[in-house]
């Protein structure tokens, strides 16, 4: 299939108007008019057998083909894209993604996106989907927040037949002794009923099921103790697809996942209980990225969908091998702030891929700024307070404080970042022009972008900014190497990140944890990801701004050795959040004369 240039928006495209329409209904618009998935693959440049539809408007991409096939093409630029830290409204990271895509395709440059499947928590409860907002979106809207290929949906049945291998396991030692077991080939694994190290999976905010009880009845019911659930997006498997280079190394990551300790403290995994190969099963499929497309008709790769503040919170390495392979800009994206989702990009991400970002952006809000500064209280469903829809240079300057802070740790990188001024019509001339003269004192680019109200015409001041960025020469260094031990690293990210004075470990499991790990020759070898609110800099989701004299309180540690990385959890942070009292779901229908969605927001 010959290779066609992709820039501007699909043929007839419509008129929209974001200050008029809600984001599903602008999606619904948009869709109207989108290219064929065929037609999004030829001009990306992928064969026919590279493209493997799923319905006329989304495929998935046969990656290995791709990458045998590109071998000797030159990498794009690569552009990562995060933000300051966010109001629980969220500050249009996303959007800013989907718009700078845009901007960039004005420009007539080839640009590619790799962006997170949402998860159905927050999609059906307070966030609601992520697929941007306004002009600047991925579509088609259902299909990126419902289910899309299924690849949510594996990973759930893949992480819970761990569980069900386990859990039937420990039942039949029970219950039959050494030669009964020695018939059917199995050896007594000893598995302590106490050091239970994962949970069950479910792709819901259902506190309900955070702590149960399980194996209730007869002997046959299985083996009676506490268990509980997780969000499937905090699966040490959503993190495995959203690191993987390729189906052997994904196969070599699933048998090394470790499920609990026997009675003498050794691990027992996934391949101890000879689980590890269907497991893989489960998830050969889902390896393939999905392709999208923005409302402006630019190729976007949807694929894995971790949190970043309960996980490592990046799209897969797989779609930003193959993006940057096909494109002469490949945008990525990385959940929530720079100091969680960034930190991650930089020190887990690249270190496993090998690949090196050209640009950082940093999506800033004045409202978020303003709430920093010791602005009122932002609820999600609550209209803003006057507060944000008035100028207020005196919060504003007091909140850039956040954005310096996040500068500050992008720089440590070795890379300028370029600040995108995400505009909201109530932001002033005034307001914006001090928060670009606080971006450029500290040694970042800056832009204003109207993505939202104009798309990708709105993004044109960020693109060029982009584009300057990436023709700099940048010094990328990782904050530490991994012959650091795990204490040192986790003080460093406390401090050269988030700015702690200190760690403090305030219980014993994780003092433990902390001898055991350090004192584990594998696990030294293994990576660092943070478990940390995205809403405040620090531990406590209500420290706004930027925190001084603080220290951050890891309460436990946990090893993903599949994945690649130990996992110290600070502050009561949750794996499996709750869902709120008025949950989106509440406004999500059917038209059932149609069967179009409406309500997704």
């Amino acid at each position: 299939m010959e290779q066609v240039t992709f820039t501007g928006s699909p043929k007839r495209a419509p008129k929209l108007d974001a200050t008029k329409m809600k984001d599903w209904e602008i999606a619904e618009a948009a869709e109207a008019f989108m290219k064929p998935i065929k037609q999004i693959a030829a001009e990306l440049g992928l064969t026919e057998e590279e493209l493997l539809p799923q319905g006329h408007y989304v495929g998935k991409v046969d990656f290995m083909k791709v990458l045998d096939r590109l071998a000797d093409v030159q990498q794009a630029k690569y552009i990562d894209v995060t933000a300051i830290t966010p109001t629980p409204l969220g500050e249009g990271k996303t959007t800013s993604a989907m718009g700078l895509i845009e901007g960039l395709g004005k420009l007539n440059k080839r640009v590619v996106g790799a962006i997170r499947q949402p998860s159905g928590g927050p999609t059906f409860n307070i966030k609601g989907s992520a697929a941007g907002g306004g002009l600047a979106q991925c579509i088609p809207l259902t299909a990126f927040s419902i289910r899309l290929t299924g690849d949510i949906d594996a990973v759930t049945n893949a992480h819970n037949l761990s569980m069900v291998a386990l859990t039937s396991r420990m039942q039949h030692e029970k219950n039959y002794d050494d030669a009964r077991l020695a018939k059917i080939n199995l050896k007594r694994l000893d598995i302590d009923p106490n050091r239970i190290q994962m949970k069950w999976s479910i792709d819901f905010c259902a506190q309900a099921l955070r702590n149960i009880t399980i194996g209730k009845g007869g002997k046959m019911d299985g083996y009676e103790m506490e268990s509980g659930f997780q969000i499937t997006v905090s699966s040490e498997i959503m993190a495995i697809l959203a690191v993987a280079k390729d189906l052997a190394d994904l196969r070599e990551r699933m048998s090394k996942i470790v499920l609990a300790y026997d009675k003498k403290g050794n691990e027992i995994t996934t391949a101890d209980l000879e689980v590890d190969g269907a497991m893989t099963a489960w998830m050969v499929e889902a390896l393939n990225p999905n392709l999208m497309q923005t409302i402006e008709g630019q190729p976007v790769f949807v694929h894995a969908g971790p949190f970043a503040n309960i996980a490592i919170g990046q799209s897969s390495i797989i779609a930003d091998r193959i993006g940057l392979k096909l494109g002469d800009y490949h945008v990525t994206e990385s959940g929530f702030g720079a100091d969680i989702g960034f930190e991650k990009f930089w020190n887990l991400k690249c270190r496993f891929s090998g690949l090196v970002p050209n640009c950082v952006v940093i999506v800033a809000t004045i409202r978020a700024l303003k709430m920093h500064g010791g602005g009122p209280t932002v609820k999600p469903g609550l209209p803003l307070d006057q507060a944000y829809l008035e100028e207020n240079l005196e919060l504003l300057e007091k909140g850039c404080e956040n954005l310096v802070a996040h500068i500050e740790a992008v720089k440590k990188s070795g890379v300028r970042p370029v600040v995108c001024i995400n505009s909201f019509y109530a932001d002033t001339p005034a307001e914006i022009e001090m928060v670009r003269k606080v971006a450029e004192q500290h040694g970042a680019l800056a832009a204003v972008s109207q993505h939202w109200l104009k798309g990708g015409d709105g993004a044109i001041e960020l693109a060029e900014a982009v584009i300057q960025a990436c023709d700099e020469k940048n010094h990328f260094r990782f904050l530490y190497e991994l012959d650091t031990p795990l204490s040192k690293r986790i003080e460093l990210i406390a401090k050269e990140v988030y700015g702690a004075k200190g760690v403090t470990y305030t219980t014993d499991e994780a003092k433990e944890k902390l001898k055991l790990y350090e004192a584990d020759p594998d696990a030294a070898k293994l990576g660092t990801c943070m478990v940390k609110t995205h809403l405040s800099l620090t531990h406590d989701p209500d420290m706004k701004g930027r925190p001084t004299d603080w220290e951050l309180p890891i309460r436990d540690i946990l090893a993903y050795k599949g994945a690649g990385f130990i996992v110290p959890v600070a502050g009561a942070i949750k794996l499996l959040p709750g869902t709120a009292s008025d949950p989106a779901f509440r406004r999500i229908d059917v038209d059932v004369k149609t069967g179009k969605v409406q309500g997704l927001f």
